[in-house]
C-alpha cells in the first residue's frame, strides 16, 4: 500500500498468517513472494497508520506545508520476508531526491513503522542501526532491544518485557503468589523474558519460580506432553505464559487432552486478546486468566475512514491488490482477473460495490484499539520530530555550526536527533515520550477472562500498572471484577511453603529456591512476632521469650519468699525458735535463784539466750526481696549475734576451766582474771571486732540487691552479692575461729570431776555449731539462685537450735522435771538434797 507524499514513512505489518516460499536464488528471476492465510487484524494496523497520516495531513497546526506520504508492506510473519522489506523501504538512499523535481517512483524513507515480532525487529535494527534509520515499533517488546549500544535507531510505543516482567511480579506480590510456573517461547523473546525474570526476582521480592520450561518451535508432542507433565506435577498453582497466539494453542491442545485443571494463568500482551485461545472448550482451563494487555486507546474518526476502502479493479497499481484480498476475505467472493495468480476458483464474483458495514467482521470493531493506538503514536512521534525539525531557527540548530537541518536534505539520522527528544500528549491524554534506551513511558491494562454462563468470553479490563516520573511504579486492581475460575471464587493459593507463624523463623531448604523453607521454632529467649520472619530477636537483659515464642514478657523474678513452702517453713522455724528461746529466757529468770541458773555466771547465760534469739531472728533478713538495707543488714546481723553468742560460750568454757583450776592447792589466784567485769569486756571486745568487720566490709563494698541472671535463663534470680568475698570470708572465719577456740576449750575440761559439767554441754554443743558450718560452705557455694540463701538460713537455724537444745536443754530439763536435782550439792556431786 503506499500513497506519495513530501516526506514518506514506512510500515512493515503481519497481513498474511502463513507465507509460501519462493526460489530466492540468483539463478531465475526474482519474485515477489505470495503469502495466504489473511489477518484482519494485521490489515487494520496497516490501517490505523494509514488513518493517523491522513489525519496528520489534515491538521494545520502539525507539518504544515508539509504532505506526509507511506509505503506499507507485508512481512507475512516471515523473518526473511521483513528483512527484504526493510530493506527494500530504505534502499535508494544514494540517490538524492529534491522536492523541487517529480521524480518517478518511491522516494526513500526517512523513518519506518515496525515490526511487529520481536526477532524480525532485532535484525531489521541491527542493520537499520548502521545507517542510523529510526525505527519505531508498535509491537516488540523484547527487553534486549533497549541495548542502545546495539540498536541505537530503535525505538517502541509498546514497553519493554522488562516492565511486564516486573509488573507480572507486582501482580504476583499483590495476591501473595510466591511460587509459580513460566512458559516462555523458544525464541529471543522468550530468552529475554525468562532471563529477566531471574535477574527481577530476588529474595526481597519472595516470589520464585517453580520451574521454567521453553516451547518447542516445532511443535514437537513429546516435548509438549513434558512441559504439560511439569505443570500438572508441580505444587505451583500459578502459570504465566509469555508466548505468541500461535505458539500457545498446541500448549493448550495438550492441556486439553491430559485434563490439567485448578490452574490460574496468567497470559503475557501477546495472547492476552488473543480470540483462538477464548474457545467454549478451552475456557473451563483458561477461565479467569489475568493478562497484560497494551493500553486501551481512542482514534475517533477511525471506524469512518475504514468505511471508506475501496477495492481497485484496475490491477496496473499492484499494490492495492491488498485492499482486494481483504475485500475477498470480507465478503467471501472472488475478482475475476485472470492476471491474478490467487483467483479463487468458483464462489460469487465480487463487484466491488459491496458495503462493509452489511458484514460482521471485526475489522470495523475500533471499541478495543490497543496495537493500533501504538501504531498511531508512533506515527505522531516521527511527525512531531519532523514538526520540530521544521521549527528550528537559522543559527540556533543543534548540529554542527547551529545549523538546522532541512526538509529537502533531510538525513536519517538528524530525524533520529530529534525523535529522541519528542515529548506530546496524545486526544486520549497518554503523554508520548522515550527514554535513554528508546522506551515509551510504560503502562499496561490488566484484562481478565470472564467465562460466562452462556459459554461465551468476555475479555474486561481489571486494573492497570504504570510508571511515571514523579510516583514511580503503580498496581491498580479492582478485586471486585476479578472473575476467578474456582469453585471458590476467590484468589488460588501458590506457594511452595506455608507462611511461617509468629514464634517461628524461615529456614531455607537445601538446594531449593528461597521460596520453599521450613518453620523452625525460636529458641529460648528469642522471638519472632511478624509472619515469615527471617530471625528471631533476642529478648531484653530482663525479658524473657512467651512460650509462644512471639513476644518478649518480663521475666519472672525468684527470691526466697515468705510465700513460697520453704520461705514459710523456714520462717515458722525461725520463729519457733525465738519463741522457745523466749521460753526458756522466762524460766530461767523465773528459776534465776535456783543454783543450776546461778552456776556458772547467771548473767552469760541470758545474754546467751538473747543472742540465740538474735541468731534466729537475723535469719527472717534472708526471706523476701532482697532490698538495700536488708542485705547490709543480714549478715551484718548473722554475724555481731552469731560472735555475740559464741562469746559468751567461750566465756563460759574459760570460766569452768578457772574455777576447776581454782580447786585445786595454789589456783585461787586464776579467778581474779575472770570475774563479772572480766567476763563482760571479754564478750564486748571480741563481739565489737566483729561489729569493726562489718563496718569496713559495709563501708569498702556494701552487698546490695542483685538481678543475677546465670542460674536460670528463664528467670532472674534477686539476691544479695556479697559485695566483697574477703569481707565475708573474714567475717565466717572470725566465727569459726572462735567456735574452734571454744571447742577446744571445752574439750580440754570435758573430764572435769562435776556431776554436772557443763563443759560437756558445751563441748556438744560446739561440734553440732562446727559440723554445721563445716557443711555449709560447699553447700553455700555449689547453691543456686534462692537454694544459696536457704542453705544460709538452714545453717544458722540449724546451728541456733544445736546451741540452745544442748546448753538449755539438760538445764531446763532438771529445772522443770528433775527440781530435786537443782541444788548446791547435787550441782558439786556431793550428793542430792532430800
Amino acid at each position: 500500500m503506499h500513497k506519495p507524499g513530501d516526506v514518506i514513512l514506512g510500515g512493515i505489518f503481519r497481513i498474511h498468517f502463513f507465507p509460501a516460499y519462493p526460489d530466492l536464488s540468483f539463478t531465475s528471476e526474482p519474485q515477489q513472494p505470495d503469502c495466504y492465510g489473511f489477518d484482519v487484524i494485521g490489515f487494520r494496523l496497516a490501517q490505523s497508520m494509514a488513518f493517523a497520516i491522513d489525519e496528520i495531513n489534515r491538521n494545520s497546526n502539525l507539518l504544515p506545508n508539509v504532505t506526509l506520504g507511506y509505503s506499507l508492506y507485508d512481512n507475512c510473519v516471515q523473518l526473511g520476508t521483513g528483512f527484504r522489506v526493510a530493506l527494500t523501504l530504505v534502499s535508494g538512499q544514494e540517490k538524492q531526491v529534491t522536492m523541487e523535481e517529480r521524480c518517478l517512483g518511491t522516494p526513500p524513507v526517512l523513518g519506518i513503522v515496525g515490526d511487529s515480532a520481536s526477532s524480525n525487529s532485532i535484525a531489521i535494527s541491527t542493520v537499520l542501526g548502521l545507517y542510523r534509520v529510526p525505527m519505531v515499533s508498535y509491537f516488540s517488546t523484547c527487553s534486549c532491544l533497549s541495548d542502545r549500544q546495539k540498536y541505537p535507531s530503535f525505538f517502541r510505543t509498546i514497553p519493554s518485557d522488562a516492565f511486564q516482567v516486573n509488573a507480572m511480579i507486582q501482580i504476583l506480590k499483590h495476591f501473595g503468589w510466591t511460587w509459580a510456573g513460566l512458559i516462555v517461547s523458544g525464541d529471543e523473546y522468550g530468552v529475554h523474558v525468562a532471563r529477566s525474570f531471574r535477574s527481577d526476582l530476588g529474595p526481597a521480592d519472595g516470589v520464585c519460580l517453580a520451574y521454567t520450561e521453553s516451547l518447542p518451535w516445532d511443535d514437537d508432542p513429546a516435548q509438549l506432553r513434558r512441559i504439560v507433565n511439569v505443570v500438572k506435577k508441580s505444587t505451583a498453582r500459578v502459570v504465566i505464559v509469555f508466548a505468541h497466539e500461535s505458539r500457545l494453542v498446541t500448549l493448550m491442545k495438550e492441556v486439553l487432552r491430559q485434563n490439567v485443571t485448578g490452574l490460574q494463568w496468567m497470559a503475557s500482551e501477546a495472547w492476552t486478546s488473543g480470540t483462538s485461545l477464548q474457545t467454549p472448550h478451552l475456557m473451563p482451563y483458561l477461565g479467569g486468566t489475568l493478562g497484560i494487555a497494551i493500553r486501551r486507546g481512542e482514534m475517533p474518526g477511525l471506524r469512518d475512514f475504514l468505511l471508506q476502502i475501496r477495492p481497485v479493479l484496475n490491477y496496473t497499481i499492484s499494490g492495492n491488490s491488498i485492499v482486494n484480498r481483504f475485500w475477498e476475505h470480507a465478503f467471501q467472493c472472488s475478482f475475476a482477473s485472470p492476471s491474478v495468480g490467487w483467483v479463487k476458483a468458483g464462489g460469487e464474483l465480487c463487484t466491488g460495490q459491496e458495503v462493509l458495514e452489511n458484514v460482521e467482521t471485526e475489522f470495523l470493531d475500533v471499541s478495543d484499539l490497543r496495537p493500533e493506538y501504538n501504531v498511531y503514536k508512533a506515527v505522531y512521534a516521527l511527525a512531531y520530530a519532523l514538526d520540530d525539525i521544521l521549527q528550528c531557527e537559522p543559527g540556533r540548530g543543534p548540529f554542527s555550526n547551529n545549523t538546522c537541518a532541512h526538509l529537502e536534505r533531510l538525513e536519517p539520522w538528524q530525524l533520529m536527533y530529534y525523535l529522541e527528544k519528542v515529548n506530546f500528549t496524545t486526544t486520549f491524554g497518554d503523554q508520548v515520550s522515550f527514554d535513554d534506551n528508546g522506551d515509551v513511558l510504560p503502562i499496561y491494562d490488566i484484562m481478565n477472562w470472564v467465562w460466562l454462563p452462556d459459554g461465551t468470553t468476555n475479555v474486561q479490563r481489571v486494573g492497570e500498572v504504570k510508571r511515571s516520573a514523579f510516583k514511580g511504579e503503580e498496581l491498580t486492581l479492582d478485586e471486585d471484577k476479578i472473575f476467578w475460575n474456582f469453585e471458590s471464587k476467590q484468589p488460588p493459593r501458590s506457594v511452595c511453603s506455608e507462611s511461617c507463624p509468629p514464634g517461628t523463623r524461615m529456614a531455607r531448604k537445601k538446594g531449593e529456591p528461597v521460596c520453599c523453607f521450613d518453620c523452625v521454632p525460636c529458641s529460648e529467649g528469642k522471638i519472632s512476632n511478624t509472619t515469615d520472619s527471617m530471625e528471631c530477636t533476642s529478648c531484653t537483659e530482663d525479658f524473657w521469650s512467651s512460650p509462644q515464642r512471639d513476644q518478649c514478657v518480663p521475666k519472672r523474678t525468684e527470691f526466697l519468699s515468705y510465700h513460697e513452702p520453704l520461705g514459710i517453713c523456714l520462717t515458722t522455724t525461725s520463729l519457733l525458735g525465738t519463741f522457745i528461746c523466749v521460753v526458756v529466757l522466762g524460766i530461767f529468770i523465773h528459776h534465776r535463784s535456783t543454783p543450776i541458773v546461778r552456776a556458772n555466771n547467771s548473767e552469760l547465760s541470758f545474754l546467751l539466750l538473747v543472742s540465740l534469739k538474735l541468731c534466729f531472728l537475723c535469719s527472717l533478713l534472708f526471706i523476701g526481696r532482697p532490698r538495700p538495707w536488708t542485705c547490709q543488714l543480714r549478715h551484718a546481723a548473722f554475724g555481731i549475734s552469731f560472735v555475740l553468742c559464741v562469746s559468751c560460750i567461750l566465756v563460759k568454757t574459760m570460766v569452768v576451766l578457772a574455777v576447776f583450776r581454782a580447786s585445786k592447792p595454789g589456783g585461787e589466784s586464776s579467778l581474779k582474771w575472770f570475774g563479772a567485769v572480766q567476763q563482760r569486756g571479754t564478750v564486748l571486745v571480741l563481739t565489737s571486732v566483729q561489729a569493726a568487720i562489718c563496718t569496713v566490709w559495709l563501708v569498702s563494698a556494701s552487698p546490695v540487691p542483685h538481678k543475677n541472671t546465670q542460674y536460670h535463663s528463664d528467670k532472674i534470680v534477686y539476691e544479695c552479692a556479697v559485695g566483697s568475698i574477703v569481707g565475708f570470708a573474714v567475717l565466717l572465719g572470725y566465727i569459726g575461729l572462735l567456735a574452734v577456740l571454744s571447742c577446744l576449750l571445752a574439750f580440754l575440761a570435758r573430764n572435769l570431776p562435776d556431776s554436772f559439767n557443763e563443759a560437756k554441754l558445751i563441748t556438744f554443743s560446739m561440734l553440732i555449731f562446727c559440723a554445721v558450718w563445716v557443711a555449709f560452705v560447699p553447700a553455700y557455694i555449689s547453691s543456686p539462685g534462692k537454694y544459696a540463701d536457704a542453705v544460709e538460713v538452714f545453717a544458722i537455724l540449724a546451728s541456733s537450735f544445736g546451741l540452745l537444745v544442748a546448753l538449755f536443754g539438760p538445764k531446763c530439763y532438771i529445772i522443770l522435771l528433775r527440781p530435786e536435782r537443782n541444788t548446791k550439792k547435787a550441782i558439786m556431786g556431793r550428793g542430792i538434797d532430800t
